[in-house]
C-alpha cells in the first residue's frame, strides 16, 4: 500500500535537516552548467561533463547507485561509485530523492549494456524536493488534476510539454507572418471604461485610484481602430481577452486573441490573410499543408470553401453548428442584423460583409469590412442596445479610412495544430473552479 504523502514528506524533511547539519546548502544560488543533457549525450566518450537536471529515477545495486537525470530536452543515466566520490558525497547519496535537482561533474562512458552514462565524480544539491513526484502517466490521468497541477502534468506527461512548446511556436509564427506583411504589433488597454467590439458579458472591476468601475476587455477592436484613425495603416495585437461566459471544450473565459486591422482593405484581404496564415502554420509545424486533426485530414494548401450563412448548418437556436463544418471554410454573406460593426454588402443590402472561418468542427474567428460611417455606427449601436463608446465615436468623426478587420482565436489555432480537442490542453493554466 502506498505511503501517505505527508509521511513521505516528513522523511524528506529529515533528509533536508541532515544535509543542513552536514553544512550543505541544498538550495544554492547558482550552478555553472556547461552542457545541457542533449549536448552531453553527443559529447565525446571519456570527456568531462558538467551538467544539471532533475532526478527522475533511482536504483541501488550494492555499492552502485544509478539515477536518471532529466531536463527539458533529454535524459541521461548517472552512476555513483564509492571509489569515485569523496566520503561525504558518498554518504549523502542516501539523501537523494526522485524530484531533486542535481548538478553533476563526471566522465561520459557507455555501460556494458550500451547505456550512455555519466560516472559521477562530484555532485551538488540544487533543490531538495520535499514532495514525491507522480508516477509517469499513472499518477496524472485525471484531467482535472492535470490542469490544476499543471507543473506536475508537465513533469509526468511529455505530450503536455510538446503541446505547450508547439503553442509557443504557433504564436511566434503568427507574429512573424504579420510582421512580414507590414503589420505593426501594438498594445491596447486591458482595463477599459467602456467595453466593446463584441457581443459578450464582461468581467467588472473597480479602479480605486480613479474611483470608477472598469471592465476587462472583451475585444481589442475599438482601440486598434483608434490607431488606424491616428495614422497607422496596419496594426495587430496578440493578447488576453475576457468574457464572463461559459466554459466548455472550445471556450475559456480568459482566452488569447489576435486582432488585426488594415487600412484601405476589406474582408477579401482578410480572407487572403487567414488562408496565408494557416498555410504558413502547417508548413512551419508539419512541413506540409495537409495535416491530421482528430483522425481526419485538413488541407490548408487549397483555397478555403465559401459557404453562405443561409446555407450553413444551424443548431436548435438558429446559430451556426460549427461541429458540422470540417473542411477549411469561410461562412460568408451574413444577415444585416448580425453585427453593428460591418459594412453593408456591396451587392446585397440585406447582408453585411462578414465572414467566420471554420475548420475541424470549430469556429476560428471573425472578420468584417469595417463600418467607417460614424453616424450610422452610432445609430446601429443604439438600436441594438450595445455599449456606446462616445470617445470612439468622436474619434470616428475625425475620419476613419475603409479597412478590413480580423480576430482569430490563438487557443483554437493551437488546438488545430497540436491535434487537441479540448481548449484547456493548449492553455498552460486554464481557468478552473477554486478548490473548496
Amino acid at each position: 500500500m502506498p505511503r501517505p504523502i505527508e509521511e513521505l514528506r516528513r522523511v524528506r524533511l529529515e533528509k533536508l535537516e541532515n544535509l543542513k547539519k552536514a553544512g550543505i546548502n541544498p538550495f544554492p544560488n547558482k550552478f555553472e552548467r556547461k552542457l545541457s543533457l542533449k549536448e552531453s549525450r553527443v559529447s565525446k566518450l571519456g570527456s568531462e561533463i558538467k551538467t544539471a537536471g532533475r532526478i527522475t529515477a533511482l536504483r541501488t545495486h550494492g555499492a552502485l547507485t544509478f539515477a536518471d537525470l532529466w531536463d527539458a530536452e533529454a535524459k541521461i543515466q548517472l552512476l555513483f561509485k564509492k571509489d569515485e566520490l569523496s566520503d561525504e558525497d558518498y554518504k549523502n547519496i542516501e539523501s537523494l530523492d526522485i524530484g531533486d535537482f542535481l548538478g553533476v561533474v563526471g566522465e561520459l562512458f557507455k555501460t556494458n549494456a550500451g547505456e550512455l552514462t555519466i560516472l559521477v565524480q562530484k555532485y551538488t544539491f540544487l533543490s531538495k524536493a520535499l514532495r514525491p513526484l507522480p508516477e509517469k502517466w499513472e499518477g496524472l490521468k485525471e484531467k482535472e488534476t492535470r490542469f490544476r497541477n499543471r507543473y506536475l502534468d508537465l513533469i509526468a506527461n511529455e505530450q503536455s510539454r510538446k503541446t505547450l512548446t508547439a503553442r509557443s511556436k504557433i504564436v511566434s509564427t503568427t507574429r512573424r507572418f504579420l510582421d512580414e506583411l507590414g503589420f505593426l504589433e501594438v498594445e491596447t488597454p486591458v482595463l477599459q471604461p467602456v467595453y466593446g467590439g463584441a457581443a459578450a458579458k464582461p468581467f467588472t472591476t473597480h479602479y480605486e485610484a480613479l474611483e470608477h468601475d472598469f471592465y476587462l476587455r472583451i475585444a481589442d477592436e475599438l482601440y486598434l481602430k483608434r490607431l488606424i484613425i491616428g495614422g497607422f495603416e496596419k496594426v495587430y495585437e496578440i493578447g488576453k481577452d475576457f468574457r464572463n461566459e461559459g466554459i466548455d471544450s472550445t471556450h475559456s473565459p480568459e482566452f488569447t486573441q489576435m486582432e488585426c486591422y488594415q487600412a484601405y482593405g476589406d474582408l477579401y484581404d482578410m480572407i487572403s490573410l487567414v488562408e496565408g496564415l494557416y498555410k504558413r502554420m502547417a508548413k512551419e509545424i508539419y512541413a506540409k499543408t495537409e495535416i491530421t486533426y482528430q483522425g481526419k485530414i485538413l488541407d490548408f494548401g487549397k483555397s478555403w470553401e465559401r459557404l453562405p450563412h443561409a446555407k450553413a448548418p444551424k443548431d436548435e437556436k438558429g446559430d451556426i453548428d460549427g461541429s458540422k463544418i470540417w473542411n477549411p471554410t469561410f461562412v460568408v454573406d451574413w444577415p444585416l442584423k448580425t453585427t453593428v460593426f460591418a459594412k453593408v454588402n456591396r451587392d446585397n443590402p440585406m447582408l453585411v460583409e462578414r465572414f467566420e472561418p471554420f475548420a475541424g468542427g470549430m469556429e476560428l474567428g471573425n472578420a468584417y469590412t469595417e463600418l467607417n460611417d460614424p453616424l450610422l455606427q452610432r445609430r446601429l449601436l443604439e438600436e441594438q442596445k450595445n455599449p456606446v463608446d462616445e470617445d470612439f465615436l468622436e474619434a470616428m468623426e475625425y475620419g476613419m479610412p475603409p479597412m478590413g478587420g480580423l480576430g482569430l482565436g490563438i487557443d483554437r489555432l493551437a488546438m488545430i495544430f497540436t491535434d487537441q480537442s479540448n481548449i484547456r490542453e493548449v492553455i498552460a493554466f486554464p481557468t478552473l473552479k477554486p478548490r473548496q
